[in-house]
């Protein structure tokens, strides 16, 4: 295992509770990531202590998932959640457990856990506990459930989502009982939230391995979205979407535009909303989509059109998009463009529309006065000044 620390107010809650006389671990994704070599994000710890037994251990306490067992202590600033060992009960919802029983076992309370490599624990003194084998899988690299991945699935459908995201993003292979599994409690899907389905989709989306998706949709874990499967040919597509910036607008527009593309969704705008994305998104989403259906802008003249008819972050996005899906060197021009300073917006000339006011200028003929002096400017960069343009606008700046 590598050597990485935990931090001393996460040492500080296990020690407490041990010295109380109970037991407690690191469980879960900190324990695979320091494995991993990997720096956790969140620091979960395990314990044979009760909810209220832990509240009474520290002074500032918050009950985020009492129900379940859970108890976040707080130490300074920092957050660390304790929950108490447990075994769940029926998952009616396919999401959450009914009811869940505290249980006075570390092994019951693994036995619940979705993933083997996700199933280990690590008390302080470093001697590990893995019943399942959680260990030698991370060595191999391999996606396994803890037990039966059926049951695993029915229980909670959004694991089929987890399990192909953690392949995407650690390089892991799914087992191949796992895999049959996904396949046939697919279905399941269906009753997710679509909040859910779109935060695992754009964590897939941002991992190296883009081209996870086609699993995903082969699978039909996105039937409720889309017209169709696709086909397989997409993979190759789907992987150009890695070559993207890490972020989220550029590789959802790109995913849309490949969807569009193939005929998988009617419209990029109601699959996002479906998927209950927000309002900027959307709209950058459909108009780069939009331009990508276009020829790309061959002069600076054209560029600066399209800038200021749908924005920087639109234009960049398109101009990436381009970029990783159909070759070229969009984003080269663009930059080009920006990076000059020359006007394509009415805010960026060197006269305002208050300077055309005082000219007598109103209404609809004030508009086309600026829209005209924008195009000029667009044209003769260089003339973007304040004299020049009020004498084109019919007067001088002393009148």
């Amino acid at each position: 295992m590598a050597q990485i620390i935990p931090p001393k107010y996460v040492k500080q809650v296990l020690v407490v509770l041990q010295s109380h006389g109970y037991l407690a671990y690191l469980v879960g994704g900190c324990v695979r990531d320091m494995i991993l070599g990997v720096h956790p994000q969140d620091w979960d710890i395990c314990t044979s202590a009760l909810p209220e037994q832990v509240r009474e251990l520290f002074e500032h306490t918050v009950t985020t998932g009492i129900r379940h067992g859970t108890v976040t202590v707080m130490i300074h600033s920092h957050a660390v959640e304790v929950t108490t060992f447990r075994s769940d009960g029926d998952y009616a919802d396919h999401r959450h457990p009914d009811a869940v029983s505290f249980v006075g076992d570390l092994t019951s309370d693994l036995a619940r856990r979705d993933f083997t490599m996700n199933a280990i624990a690590l008390p302080p003194d470093g001697l590990v506990a893995d019943p399942f084998g959680g260990i030698a899988d991370i060595e191999n690299k391999l996606i396994r459930c803890v037990g039966e991945p059926e049951r695993r699935f029915e229980e909670d459908a959004l694991r089929m989502f987890r399990a192909l995201r953690f392949s995407a993003r650690l390089g892991f292979t799914v087992e191949e009982k796992t895999l049959a599994a996904i396949d046939e409690k697919a279905p399941l899907a269906a009753k997710l939230s679509a909040e859910r389905v779109r935060d695992e989709v754009e964590k897939m989306l941002l991992t190296p391995r883009c081209e996870i998706l086609r699993r995903v949709i082969g699978a039909g874990l996105l039937d409720g979205f889309l017209l169709t499967r696709g086909e397989e040919s997409m993979s190759a597509e789907l992987a150009r979407i890695s070559s993207l910036p890490r972020k989220a607008l550029p590789r959802w527009a790109a995913f849309c535009a490949i969807l569009e593309k193939r005929g998988m969704i009617s419209s990029v705008r109601g699959f996002l909303t479906a998927l209950r994305l927000d309002g900027r998104t959307i709209r950058c989403c459909e108009d780069c989509c939009a331009l990508l259906k276009t020829e790309p802008p061959r002069t600076a003249k054209e560029w600066k059109k399209l800038l200021n008819r749908y924005g920087v972050d639109t234009a960049d996005c398109a101009a990436r998009c381009h970029d990783a899906l159909r070759g070229g060197r969009c984003r080269d021009a663009l930059r080009a463009v920006l990076k000059s300073g020359e006007c394509f917006s009415v805010r960026h000339l060197a006269v305002s529309g208050d300077d055309l006011v005082e000219l007598g200028l109103r209404g609809r003929e004030l508009g086309e006065m600026l829209n005209f002096l924008l195009d000029y400017v667009m044209d003769y960069p260089e003339n973007n000044r304040r004299e020049l343009l009020l004498q084109l606008a019919g007067g001088t700046e002393e009148s």
